[in-house]
């Protein structure tokens, strides 16, 4: 009962205002002769100031205060304008039942009096805290993941999402080095080159050194449309004092990008500081093409349906996995040339523990382009994800390791594994080949060298 009785009070005192004149009826409006008045009246003083300090004589002062005793006399005679607002207590009643009592009864039914207040001031640190926790998490996040790597070195996967999120911390060196070891293991696509000179440019504090600019046009050259590359090089142009080479790499970026692209703003910022270096007018932009459309969604498991499919039942899950494995595997069957979906359909049958389907779509997927040597490192990666020691390597991942070999003997991969194979197998030697040549390969002292040394360690001795 207190709660609507402190609300009807301070309704009352906040119409109090409007219920005084209504009872009581308001003054005379005063005219606005009131205000003229008062500056006539201080025209006269400033005149009694004025002779004082010699600046007028008593002829001209005499007759200045004529003028202004006329003009006071004048506007006294408009008299103030009378109360437009009389005595009303209906009036005040009627505004102090709908104002006060309305208020307060549409609080009691809208608002939510049990729920306690939040001080303003701690909500900037609320904010903080969240940011703060959010950053711990990645942190552990990303340890976890480095001890991860410390018992598997040779997982290029691994390596690229510890990259990623060195990266989000702002760890640009170990980034870049985590790039690096992804590139070593296999995974030569632009996408990643251009990400570790990205990490190059990101710790020089934006400057794009000699290292990063090389490493960039090594991108161009397998992949001549990666538009991180050219914004880089561009840029690259532009510190060295070249603007015109920077607009004309900037303009022709935009002209291939799509024109309601959230990154047009930060290009086109950009051309206009190297316009404005250069002394010339900011050109117009290239206009780009269309907007980008999004993409049917392919048919096979990706990984939100992989998610969904971790909530069902086991028969249910295992037939909702299959289901999209066989949409998948009848798009290929209509599209033979598409590497991707093969690669796809690949890694989909090595999860559901089929290697000898695995292995068909890896054979395709190789059919469509022999030299490349990602494809079987991919490919036995696939097929090696759930292995667990001691259990031997499958014949068919070796077949991909070697075949792999052949084009990169020095591959750190296809060295760790057909090691232990060649362990598993009995044949010492080739395995100490194989590891004392990674070995030579890595950087003394870290992580991946000391798990080599003690595989060769535990080899019996000859």
């Amino acid at each position: 009962m207190i709660l609507p009785f402190l609300l009807a009070l301070l309704a009352f005192l906040a119409v109090l205002p409007i219920l005084v004149p209504l009872l009581r009826g308001s003054r005379p409006v005063p005219a606005r002769a009131s205000f003229d008045q008062a500056v006539y009246r201080d025209q006269l003083g400033e005149l009694d100031r004025e002779i004082a300090r010699g600046l007028l004589t008593q002829t001209d002062a005499d007759a200045a205060r004529l003028e202004i005793q006329r003009r006071l006399l004048a506007s006294d005679q408009v008299p103030a304008r009378p109360s437009i607002l009389s005595r009303s207590p209906i009036v005040a009643a009627l505004v102090f039942v709908v104002v006060g009592f309305g208020s307060v009864g549409g609080y009691l039914w809208l608002g939510a009096p049990g729920v306690p207040d939040e001080p303003f001031a701690s909500r900037p640190a609320v904010a903080a805290n969240a940011d703060a926790s959010e950053h711990a998490t990645l942190q552990e996040e990303t340890a976890q993941l480095e001890d991860k790597l410390r018992q598997n070195p040779s997982d290029p996967e691994g390596w690229l999402l510890y990259g990623r999120s060195l990266a989000m911390l702002n760890q640009w060196d170990k980034s870049a080095e985590a790039y690096q070891h992804a590139i070593d293991l296999g995974d030569k696509s632009p996408d990643v080159a251009a990400d570790r000179a990205e990490m190059l440019v990101m710790g020089a504090g934006g400057t794009v050194t000699p290292a990063a600019e090389d490493a960039f046009k090594q991108v161009l050259k397998a992949d001549p449309r990666n538009g991180l590359a050219r914004f880089y090089l561009a840029t690259a142009a532009a510190q060295a004092g070249e603007p015109l080479k920077a607009i004309d790499g900037w303009q022709a970026l935009l002209a291939d990008m799509p024109s309601d692209s959230s990154v047009r703003s930060a290009v086109g910022q950009r051309i206009a500081e190297a316009a404005k270096a250069a002394g010339i007018p900011v050109p117009e932009l290239s206009k780009g093409t269309a907007p980008a459309q999004p993409e049917a969604a392919a048919p096979g498991p990706d990984a939100k349906a992989m998610a969904d499919a971790a909530s069902l039942p086991q028969d249910q899950r295992d037939a909702m996995i299959r289901g999209m494995v066989e949409k998948l595997a009848a798009k290929q069957q209509a599209e033979p040339g598409n590497l991707e979906g093969w690669l796809r359909l690949g890694q989909a049958y090595a999860v559901l523990h089929e290697p000898g389907k695995a292995t068909d779509a890896f054979d395709k997927a190789i059919t469509l382009k022999p030299d490349d040597v990602s494809i079987p490192l991919q490919a036995a990666r696939a097929l090696l994800t759930d292995l667990k020691p001691p259990e031997k390597i499958p014949a068919q991942a070796i077949t991909y390791l070697k075949r792999a070999q052949a084009s990169a003997p020095q591959e750190p991969m296809v060295l760790w594994y057909l090691g232990i194979a060649a362990a598993q197998d009995g044949h010492l030697d080739e395995a100490r080949r194989d590891w004392n040549t990674l070995l030579a390969r890595l950087p003394a002292g870290g992580e991946d060298a000391k798990l080599v040394q003690s595989a060769l360690d535990a080899l019996p001795p000859r």
